[in-house]
């Protein structure tokens, strides 16, 4: 079970002359096998929140519970996926996506049976995100959007019960992330974990989730929480729909407003004529 309760948590990072507050009184609840997106200003502690959900980072104030369980630090039920892909260059791609099996957490008690298991379902991942035939092949011979895949296959090859993503698509081309957004979908359908996926991209946000959450920033915290009028089967023609369009320019005009971006074409003019005249 990986539901998620967040209760009025706060992080405070410290420094020599002054604290700055991450996060602050953040309040959440994710339900098991949901799939949440994070958008917002940059600063606002989206991937704070994350690393905080991975047992990356330790919160200040407030709890965080998993499986009714408080985080206290990185656990098998939870896999992370970077932006970067951080695969290890001198694994094939198969021994990237079977290394969690090497890690002295996951080796107690471990059966011939266990192994024979586990590479059933890397074989598995391997069809499942398309990349079997280049499966002795080295990271540094992949295409971005390939590495991303295997990255995704590692943190899924141990079935955790939360798969959290931060940024995971933001170096890949329109093209190569629209292919990646649907993979994750199907995933997601397949696999039901419960995802906790960060992204600046309000369109991403929206085609991926079941909710969109809005953070802003000054203290970290979240701002609205919108329900996503999507079907659990999507389409990338569904973009073009009014209601995804209206909720895009909705979040957008929120982002900019919590942020203090001001975008008056009023303003603009007059800084304008300002500038013809100095």
């Amino acid at each position: 079970m990986a539901q998620v309760l967040i209760e009025q948590l706060g992080k405070r990072y410290t420094h020599s002359a002054s604290a700055v507050a991450a996060l602050q009184g953040v309040d959440l609840h994710i339900a098991d096998g949901e799939f949440v997106t994070l958008v917002g200003a940059s600063g606002c502690g989206k991937s704070t929140l994350l690393r905080i959900l991975a047992g990356l980072e330790t919160h200040t104030s407030g709890r965080v519970l998993c499986g009714g369980r408080p985080i206290t630090g990185p656990g098998a039920d939870r896999a992370m996926v970077f932006q970067h892909y951080s695969l290890y260059p001198w694994l094939t791609v198969m021994e990237n996506i079977k290394f969690s099996r090497r890690l002295k957490v996951n080796r107690g008690g471990i059966t011939s049976a266990d192994v024979e298991a586990a590479s059933g379902r890397a074989d598995a991942l391997l069809d499942l995100i398309g990349l079997s035939k280049v499966a002795s092949a080295y990271p540094g011979q992949l295409s971005g959007g390939m590495q991303q895949r295997v990255a995704i296959a590692r943190a899924l090859m141990g079935r955790p019960d939360m798969l959290l993503m931060d940024e995971p698509f933001g170096a890949l081309d329109a093209q190569t992330r629209e292919v990646m957004h649907d993979l994750i979908l199907h995933i997601h359908r397949v696999e039901k974990p419960t995802v906790v996926f960060v992204t600046h991209d309000v369109e991403e946000a929206i085609y991926l989730g079941q909710r969109v959450v809005l953070m802003q920033p000054r203290p970290g915290r979240i701002h609205s929480i919108y329900e996503v009028p999507l079907p659990a089967q999507r389409t990338q023609d569904m973009k073009h729909g009014a209601e995804f369009r209206a909720l895009k320019s909705e979040i957008l005009a929120r982002i900019r407003e919590s942020a203090g971006v001001n975008t008056d074409h009023d303003l603009l003019e007059r800084l304008n004529a300002g500038s013809s005249t100095s």
